[in-house]
């Protein structure tokens, strides 16, 4: 199992409370979104067979062992004692910075009628696991026995992909271990009829567990949402709620993040919103923080392999759209653009894989092709590298004659060789690119959840590589081809109209969104507003600038300058849109306190030097 369980086997204490056991209770068939709750039948081959937990080979007699089990939290008896929290802790032994479980709070109201919202989340063990469908490396499990969804460390290579696409902020990242763990149900108590340690470690009775749909004792409600908990829609978690206490029509969160929740007047849910009292409205550059963050080998994989995956595809395909000069200007120096092509892709992926927390379990990434989209792109992507590759290879030793390769092979054996590289090539191409636009669709991360992503990443593909080929091929000729630079400024400035159409209707669904949507909006016109202007300029100015070369043409005398500056400005036009791609997106997230789990304590504490002293619970970098 996992190594966050503790090495030596769980043994029932003589004086073990009677309630820290799992009751007895009448189970329905289906829960709330309509799935069985009983997991297999108990004459499945699945059934009957030990978990093997430390070494220990026996089965459990518990009765309800392959019904979905779950957490019930009632929001009304929580006192933010952190008792949970310090028993998840204690129990699998994880440092400070790390917590499986975690408080959180809202606030709402003001003195003398003032509440507050306790919430304490750890792992939902969800009916649609969005952590098990993502994950490459199939690191995660869903289990027969409790319905628990767990995972493996020793799997595990550090993409932190499954730390992007869940809610509830359940899977932690170790960076001192360069792989991911995460709460795994206390299996070992489950299989000695004991609830979960912070179920039995809750003081006020707030938190309990048991099979899922069915109510505690001394309790009515089994809610699936409460104040600050994201849309239930997205996985199904295996968690109930109950609050019943009044709470004022606005609850606020004590943590950085710029969001409240507003009590809906026709549902009378509460939905997030913008809270524009704790935004800063002042532009900044802010051009450290964009251009040195956590993802900047993400910048530097997507623009690299968009630019050598779109100089490729209009190498093969310009022909059939009359744009003849595009491929003659890449085959006129095939050699240089394929050395600097194949340099370039070679350093995204290099970049990336060491992003990775341990880099040397990288082919560990195509393990989950059947579900994750990571998985199916790292797929793509090495595809196209094989058949790219073998292509400029096989072209190279053809034309340059290299080892006698023609009285070797002949002339047909070439040319099968040639094409089937390059099929490989365009298909890992098409893969690549639509898997890489795919795992980005995240319903947590509504900044990328938008047809913009698509737009931007296929932009990108046309422009970057319409101006790779121009840029290497005018370098190794030492002359500008007026013929080559109309019909490249007629690819790119199609990809700039593209991504112009996507960057407008993403900005006004944004505002629509309200919640973390509008935060991302609100934050890019703020917090990176300089340099969110700068963008948009450039690109305006790059667009001005392709529509003269495409219906005027570049002038002689200032040809060379004007096609250079163009080419510049594109290139940084292109690094700051992705980098805004990164570093706006404000992902669907439970909320903190406010030392814990809170970004603008961790940055206040790295300052500081608080994060130095091990207690307070941040990594100094």
């Amino acid at each position: 199992m996992s190594e966050t369980i503790k090495p030596e086997k769980y043994f029932l204490r003589d004086d073990e409370q009677s309630y820290a056991f799992l009751a007895d209770a009448i189970v329905p068939e289906k829960n709330c979104y309509g799935k069985e709750i009983q997991l297999v039948d108990e004459n499945n081959q699945l059934a009957g067979k030990s978990l093997h937990i430390n070494g220990d080979s026996s089965v459990s007699d518990y009765a309800d062992r392959y019904k979905q089990h779950g957490f019930y939290f009632n929001a009304d008896n929580c006192i933010s004692c952190h008792a949970c929290e310090s028993a998840c802790s204690e129990k699998n032994d994880l440092p400070a910075h790390l917590a499986y479980r975690a408080v959180g709070y809202l606030e709402g109201g003001s003195y003398p009628s003032y509440s507050r919202l306790n919430i304490s989340m750890a792992c939902n063990h969800c009916d649609d696991p969005v952590c098990l469908k993502g994950c490459p490396t199939r690191a995660y499990t869903k289990f027969a026995e409790y319905g628990a969804v767990l995972q493996d460390p020793d799997i595990c290579f550090g993409c932190g992909y499954c730390t992007w696409v869940c809610p509830y902020n359940a899977p932690q990242l170790d960076m001192t271990k360069g792989h991911v763990h995460k709460c795994n149900m206390c299996v070992d108590r489950l299989e000695q009829g004991l609830k979960p340690a912070c179920a039995a470690a809750c003081l006020a009775g707030a938190l309990d567990f048991g099979v899922t749909e069915t109510t505690p004792e001394n309790r009515q409600q089994l809610k699936t949402q409460i104040p600050g908990f994201p849309s239930p829609d997205i996985t199904h978690p295996n968690i109930r709620f109950q609050q019943t206490k009044s709470l004022p029509n606005e609850m606020r969160r004590t943590d950085s993040v710029a969001v409240k929740y507003q009590r809906s007047g026709s549902s009378g849910e509460y939905q997030a919103e913008l809270d524009i009292s704790k935004a800063d409205s002042a532009k900044y550059w802010n051009l450290k923080k964009l251009l040195s963050s956590h993802e900047n080998a993400h910048i530097i994989f997507t623009l690299s392999s968009q630019a050598v995956i779109g100089a490729f595809l209009l190498y093969m395909l310009a022909p059939l759209l009359g744009l003849e000069k595009i491929s003659s200007g890449f085959n006129q120096a095939f050699l240089e653009i394929f050395i600097s092509l194949f340099a370039l892709f070679s350093l995204g992926m290099i970049k990336l894989n060491l992003h990775l927390g341990k880099p040397q379990r990288f082919y560990r990434g195509f393990n989950n092709w059947r579900l994750s989209p990571l998985s199916r792109e790292i797929a793509g992507v090495s595809l196209f590298f094989i058949g790219f590759a073998g292509f400029g290879l096989v072209t190279v030793f053809e034309q340059y004659n290299i080892l006698a390769i023609q009285q070797v092979l002949n002339s047909k054996v070439l040319r099968v060789l040639s094409m089937l590289t390059a099929v490989l090539a365009i298909s890992g191409a098409v893969i690549g690119l639509y898997y890489m636009i795919k795992l980005y669709l995240i319903p947590t991360r509504p900044y990328w959840n938008h047809w913009q992503t698509a737009s931007s990443f296929v932009s990108t593909t046309l422009v970057l590589g319409a101006v790779s080929i121009v840029l290497v091929s005018s370098l190794a000729s030492r002359q500008i081809e007026p013929a080559l630079i109309h019909q490249a400024a007629i690819v790119a400035l199609c990809g700039l109209l593209l991504e112009a159409a996507g960057l407008i209707v993403h900005a006004r669904d944004l505002k629509k969104n309200k919640g973390e949507g509008a935060l991302s909006h609100f934050e890019q016109t703020t917090r990176f507003g300089n340099a969110y202007v700068l963008r948009n300029l450039l690109l305006a100015l790059n667009t001005v600038g392709l529509s003269i070369i495409v219906f005027a043409g570049l002038t002689e005398n200032y040809a060379v300058l004007t096609a250079l500056l163009l080419m510049a400005s594109i290139f940084i036009s292109a690094l700051i849109g992705r980098a805004l791609f990164y570093v706006l997106v404000v992902p669907t997230s439970m909320p903190g306190a406010f030392f814990w789990r809170n970004k603008g304590f961790q940055q206040h504490a790295r300052e500081t030097g608080l994060a130095k002293m091990q207690q307070v619970g941040v990594l100094p970098d």
